[in-house]
């Protein structure tokens, strides 16, 4: 990485550093292309926590982890719900290091804030807060959720996932030990009353010895749940639990918004978040970035080369028809979520998760057609008790002609499944259920309703992993015992 003369014009300039932004920032200048990141902080760990399913990331990052569970779990009710997926924490500073190798000496970052972009005589002119004009033939809005140069419009205005979580020691376990507990819809310390109108539920995992990172999350509320609420929410469940935190480390805030519809393509192209890709039922963006970057840059990389229309070709590697006819679909499951009574939550996933595990597992992932979600979401409606599928039929009626789409792709379920467009290696996906995308939003945050900046927070677990998912210096006995006793808990063998 280095920095060019302030006259340069280069190929891309992508405004936004964090991992969604860099990824493609680094798949341009390994076509060797120039590049020009601009950011409001050098480059840095990325802030949030971030997880992944081990086997949605790119084969390049799964070293990029600091810790994987084989352990992993839901409780939709009073017994756990084993998924039998490995599930990963990334490793911050090592993704970061490994995104700017990637890149080269072809990426040259500026520390500053953008405040505007035009076109003129065939060149990009990026405005910076300081009178600066940097030159490129192609701007990529990479800033983060709701968009700087390419704003995001929220029908019926943002819908957010909102979550509080601390790294902290614990007397006794708050979750699991050798575990991680995707989802925890327990919530006996609660009136039914407040479940119902504020629904939360805990993520966890168990770091080492007496280290935890508990999260409670509010998956998808509009208005959404505040920091000072959720905080409050997270503590009276440990209290409940009888496992108060000591010696907290590090605490995290997150709240970004769930419904964003598929964009419309202009002369700015946008990724990540920007380009609306969190996935609107998990939460999950940025391993899906990670996959989705070699093919974007390289349909910029041919179309710069050509001297074509380089965003157009950008914007159609990212939202082909397939997919932006997915994104209606998941709006549809997403709608039904909001009118669910929240203390139905837990029956709506315990029927999510009685799906073969090939259905849930595209339901979530990044690139999964419009056909296979369908079938999936009528198949979550079959299990569903009657109670859950009342609100969904409200939901579906609100928008007739998606539910009828819908309805027709899931009845050519004899036609082949195909994702919305091809993957590239092993493919990769997004955060935890709270993980949000690249950066926070570092400037004009105030078009979206509610939106929150993620503050500063856990960095992310750091150590390397053995092929096995396990830290070098773990000791392994331990963790073969604690496998052990989770799996006779799940089996029903330990009661």
């Amino acid at each position: 990485m280095s920095a060019a003369p302030l006259s340069t014009t280069t190929d891309v300039l992508v405004v936004g550093g964090g991992p969604s932004g860099l990824a493609l920032a680094a798949e341009l200048a390994a076509r060797r292309l120039s590049v020009r990141i601009v950011a409001p902080h050098p480059p840095r760990p990325f802030a949030p926590t971030y997880g992944a399913w081990l086997d949605e990331l790119p084969t390049w990052a799964q070293p990029c982890t600091a810790q994987v569970w084989t352990d992993v779990r839901v409780y939709t009710g009073p017994q756990p719900t084993p998924l039998m997926r490995p599930y990963a924490l990334l490793d911050n500073t090592r993704l970061l290091d490994t995104l700017l190798e990637r890149a080269g000496g072809r990426l040259h970052w500026t520390q500053d804030r953008v405040t505007g972009a035009a076109q003129r005589d065939g060149r990009w002119h990026v405005q910076g807060e300081a009178g600066e004009d940097w030159t490129a033939r192609l701007v990529v809005d990479a800033s983060g959720h709701g968009g700087l140069l390419c704003p995001t419009c929220f029908g019926g205005g943002a819908a957010l996932q909102t979550a509080y979580g601390i790294v902290a020691h614990f007397q006794r376990p708050p979750s699991p030990p050798g575990a991680m507990v995707w989802m925890d819809y327990r919530a006996a310390h609660l009136d039914r009353a407040e479940v119902r109108t504020e629904p939360t539920f805990l993520y966890a995992m168990h770091l080492d010895g007496d280290r935890y990172f508990v999260q409670e999350t509010s998956l998808i509320a509009r208005p959404a749940p505040s920091r000072d609420f959720m905080a409050a929410r997270l503590y009276a469940r440990l209290q409940a639990l009888g496992t108060p935190p000591h010696n907290t480390e590090s605490d995290e805030w997150v709240a970004f918004p769930m419904n964003a519809p598929a964009p419309a393509p202009g002369g700015v192209l946008a990724f990540g978040a920007a380009a609306g890709l969190v996935h609107p039922i998990s939460g999950f963006q940025v391993a899906g970035a990670l996959n989705d970057a070699p093919r974007v840059a390289e349909a910029v990389a041919v179309t710069l080369r050509r001297g074509e229309d380089a965003a157009a070709a950008g914007w159609d590697a990212l939202w082909p028809p397939e997919r932006r006819a997915a994104r209606e679909v998941h709006l549809l499951d997403l709608g039904a979520l909001l009118e669910l009574p929240g203390d139905r939550l837990g029956e709506f996933f315990a029927a999510f998760f009685r799906l073969p595990a090939a259905d849930w597992h595209a339901f979530l992932a990044p690139q999964t057609g419009v056909r296979r979600l369908a079938r999936s979401m009528l198949r979550v409606f079959a299990h569903a008790p009657s109670a859950v599928r009342l609100p969904l039929v409200r939901a579906a009626l609100k928008h007739p002609g998606v539910s009828l789409q819908a309805l027709r792709e899931a009845a050519r379920m004899k036609e082949p499944d195909r994702l919305s467009h091809p993957t590239a290696a092993p493919a990769g996906h997004p955060g935890a259920m709270t993980q949000s995308d690249d950066t926070r939003r570092e400037a004009n945050s105030g078009d979206i309703d509610q939106q929150e900046v993620i503050e500063e927070g856990m960095q992310g677990a750091t150590g390397n992993v053995d092929a096995d998912g396990l830290a070098p210096n773990v000791d392994r006995q331990k963790k073969l015992e604690e496998l052990r006793e989770n799996i006779a808990e799940i089996s029903g063998e330990g009661r």
